[in-house]
């Protein structure tokens, strides 16, 4: 069956059409986007449930706004992959409001954090120094120094073991060469013959770790802010595109197009 020469024309500018939208690379951002919301939510998920298991205290309030911007941002690309695929323009535009409010959202309190940020290390540097001397300090304030000691690969705070006195406990002992320091004795009252100790104090790599941990999450916040920019940019000039799209078809198949017109 011959096709007429209209119909084929209308064929080829409709291929023509949907090869200059943007709907594929949207689809694809948003699916790598819904991957990493994914991830980031049962991360979150897991994390929480350890604090429950450990009994450690958390804000309720931070718990919480976590999840309902992982589950919000998960939610908003399902709605527009739905949007870019059916060519629904109200879908977008609540993708795109979702997206701005976010958008600005994470971006504005990123920057307003960084002097909180700063100020919690600050916190946590003096908490520490006010352990000293630690042959003195309290039963619960050994056990968080062990725990650093341990975590960190150190001894002490300052000084290194020599802030102990003459009580060096066993989360300072170093088994990896090149961190420790082999004590003989006299290097410490009370210290074994021959022991090995960790060589570096802990409150230096404490602090640089806080540091680094809360510039990466600066960073992955601003990364997230920028990112859900982009998303909202892609789904504004996706709106464009499926407007004139729906224009054109309309236009095409009330038999007044005319060619060079779109």
């Amino acid at each position: 069956m011959l096709q007429r020469p209209g119909d084929m024309q209308r064929s080829a500018v409709v291929v023509v059409a949907d090869k200059t939208t943007l709907k594929r690379p949207f689809i694809f951002a948003n699916a790598v986007h819904m991957a990493l919301c994914f991830f980031m939510l049962t991360m979150t998920v897991a994390w929480h449930r350890d604090l429950v298991q450990t009994g450690k205290l958390v804000s309720s309030v931070s718990v919480v706004l976590m999840y309902v911007i992982e589950i919000g941002c998960l939610l908003l690309s399902v709605l527009g992959v739905f949007g870019a695929c059916k060519g629904k323009r109200w879908c977008l535009i609540l993708y795109a409001t979702g997206m701005a409010a976010a958008s600005q959202t994470i971006i504005v309190r990123t920057a307003l954090s960084y002097q909180d940020l700063y100020e919690r290390v600050v916190r946590e540097e003096t908490k520490l120094l006010s352990m000293m001397p630690l042959s003195a300090t309290s039963k619960a304030n050994r056990t968080l120094l062990y725990s650093i000691q341990e975590e960190f690969e150190c001894c002490g705070l300052i000084e290194g073991y020599k802030d102990w006195g003459s009580f060096i406990p066993a989360s300072c002992n170093c088994q990896y060469p090149g961190k420790c320091i082999r004590l003989r004795g006299s290097a410490t009252l009370g210290a074994p013959k021959n022991q090995y100790v960790y060589q570096e104090p802990c409150l230096p790599i404490y602090v640089s770790e806080l540091k680094l941990a809360f510039s990466l999450t600066m960073a992955i916040q601003f990364g997230s802010g920028v990112f859900w920019m982009v998303l909202l940019v892609m789904s504004i000039k996706l709106m464009g595109q499926i407007k004139r799209k729906q224009e054109f078809m309309a236009l095409l198949y009330s038999n007044r197009y005319v060619p060079g017109a779109f």
